[in-house]
């Protein structure tokens, strides 16, 4: 069994690691791609809303012939019984017709001027880091939702208008919209309200999961592979591959004792000399190779 100090366990872990990291952070791009995409499109919807005048508008029932926005108002001409004629400008407030209305206005706007904000803000992530850049466009697309929460909520407080009743019927009323139906305008805004809450929670997400990925410790030491205990291990193998060839090429030489023999005789093939006669020889080879 491989200890838990193996080299090779923990190249395998640093491998598997860096594969998974760098797969979290080509999806995590990818997300954010898809994040401002859908952050412009929303810009776009709180763009159409504000300037549409499709709130809400006649059906066949209504009493009269017309349709509301925000601050423009069209009904038929009082000269001409067929023409419709729309009334209401932003750089004059008293030419919108209801309160309500007044401020559903204020807060789209300030919807949209914050989602603009946000876009512009995308610029920063080539300045700052990643997690700051989504904090702020997430705090930015909150406060753009929540005035639009407060556009669409605050509309309805105005079907109580002469001019609404005109076209809706006299049983128009606050939150009651009489003889009038809902236009694409309006469901639209309550789509954006939906879109904006989505994108700020993925935006809130995004940032924190670039914080954690920072501030983790580099899942492989000095950025590389190939250093550390990683790089030593390969060191040893290759050592180790070196002292094999090299036993390989040049066989170790075993010394073992010679066994007594007798001065007398040195070898069968050898003669007799003086100097043995004379003295005890003792054979300068003791030790043979194998």
């Amino acid at each position: 069994m491989k200890s838990e100090m193996d080299p090779t366990n923990k190249y395998e872990y640093n491998s598997e690691a860096s594969s998974y990291h760098a797969n979290y952070m080509r999806n995590s791009k990818a997300i954010g791609v898809l994040w401002g995409v859908f952050t412009i499109c929303f810009a776009i919807i709180n763009a159409v809303v504000f300037i549409q005048p499709h709130w809400i508008g006649d059906t066949p029932q209504s009493r009269g012939s017309g349709y509301f926005g925000l601050w423009q108002t069209c009904r038929q001409s009082v000269q001409d019984g067929q023409e419709l004629v729309c009334q209401g400008r932003l750089d004059d407030f008293g030419s919108i017709v209801s309160p309500a209305f007044k401020i559903a206005t204020i807060f789209v706007g300030l919807s949209a001027v914050a989602v603009v904000l946000c876009i512009m803000c995308m610029i920063l992530f080539f300045v700052c880091h990643s997690s700051t850049v989504f904090h702020i466009c997430g705090w930015l697309q909150v406060m753009s939702g929540g005035c639009m929460i407060g556009g669409v909520v605050s509309f309805p407080a105005g079907w109580d208008s002469d001019a609404v009743r005109a076209v809706c019927g006299p049983d128009a009323d606050d939150y009651d919209i009489g003889g009038c139906g809902v236009r694409w305008a309006y469901i639209l805004a309550a789509i954006g309200v939906l879109d904006a809450v989505i994108l700020a929670a993925l935006a809130f997400l995004l940032a924190t999961r670039c914080v954690k990925i920072t501030a983790s410790e580099p899942l492989v030491p000095n950025g590389s592979i190939y250093k550390g205990e990683v790089n030593s291990a390969f060191l040893a193998d290759t050592q180790s591959l070196a002292s094999r060839k090299s036993l390989a090429l040049h066989p170790p030489v075993m010394l073992m004792p010679q066994p007594h023999r007798d001065p007398e005789r040195v070898s069968e093939f050898s003669q007799r000399t003086g100097r043995s006669k004379n003295s005890h020889y003792t054979t300068s080879v003791h030790n043979f190779q194998l």
